[in-house]
């Protein structure tokens, strides 16, 4: 299939699952060992004889956190497993199980496929003219862009859809390493999102990373006539067996592009988007000086 169409938020992170902003495309993936840990914990809660109230107060949690845990929405923490165990029986079951979990929550149903290859690249390039690329993000302006967008979202989804940028962030220390292109539009480090701290934070974190060996950051900058990206953000992959992948993303929706020739394209723009942007060295000196630093 060349084109595959799966509807979502930007930056692959889901809306919330209920009230004006629900919708299949905008559900967030559960992983298959969450639900199965749920799945555990509300037969033996039943077993047991226990409401979700009832089982709540007993280990010092809301039935609503009780709720989402069964249902594989959230990832029980420490203290939740060993109160569980308390009250459940002790079989150690939900102990030997908990280290196997993966957390997905706050992923769009849409992304979770390239978020799939995106774990198993060699190769990654992301093109960004709205939002700083999440893989990017400090935890402060991926707050802040997460409670800008509309519909209003509460703590809880924030905190997922926050921990699941984060937790994509963890491709950077992945070994063998992962090689990396960014090239992000200057307009989006200079719009302020989230305040000054934020901002300097920001800033902060895309020097550090462009420092690293294995990543390369440019930026676009705000005067380009000649520009390759008028058609929106996107984004490339290259899996083990050297094969690519494309991406792009709209306000609801993804599409993930593997036929040849489309792909082909895509690479094309993006190489010309590179040379089209500020070279590493230039686009670190901009970033220095945005910053304030010397």
């Amino acid at each position: 299939m060349a084109y595959e169409h799966t509807g979502g938020d930007g930056d692959g992170v889901a809306g919330p699952t209920s009230g004006p902003g629900a919708g299949t495309g905008a559900q967030p993936e559960v992983s298959d060992s969450l639900r199965t840990f749920g799945a555990v914990v509300q037969a033996l809660r039943e077993h047991a004889g226990l409401s979700r109230e009832e089982f709540g107060t007993l280990i010092r949690y809301s039935k609503h956190t009780v709720a989402s845990v069964e249902l594989g929405r959230r990832m029980p923490d420490t203290d939740f497993v060993d109160r569980a165990e308390e009250f459940l029986g002790n079989t150690g079951a939900l102990r030997r199980a908990a280290p196997h979990l993966s957390r997905q929550a706050g992923l769009a149903s849409w992304f979770r496929q390239w978020a799939r290859l995106e774990a198993q690249a060699v190769t990654l390039w992301t093109y960004e003219c709205r939002v700083v690329p999440g893989l990017l993000q400090t935890e402060a302006y991926a707050r802040a862009v997460t409670e800008s967008v509309p519909p209003v979202k509460d703590e809880q989804q924030v905190a997922e859809q926050v921990a699941a940028r984060l937790e994509r962030q963890r491709l950077f220390d992945r070994r063998p390493p992962i090689a990396f292109s960014f090239i992000v539009e200057q307009a989006l480090v200079e719009r302020g999102t989230g305040g000054p701290a934020v901002t300097r934070g920001m800033l902060d974190r895309l020097l550090e990373r462009s420092s690293q060996f294995n990543v390369e950051l440019q930026i676009m900058p705000r005067h380009q006539p000649d520009h390759a990206g008028f058609d929106g953000p996107l984004r490339l992959l290259e899996s083990p067996n050297h094969k690519w992948s494309g991406y792009a993303e709209g306000q609801r929706g993804g599409m993930l592009i593997t036929d040849p020739k489309e792909v082909s394209i895509m690479l094309q723009r993006y190489a010309r988007l590179r040379s089209q942007a500020l070279t590493p060295e230039d686009s670190r000196r901009l970033l220095r000086q945005l910053r304030g630093a010397p």
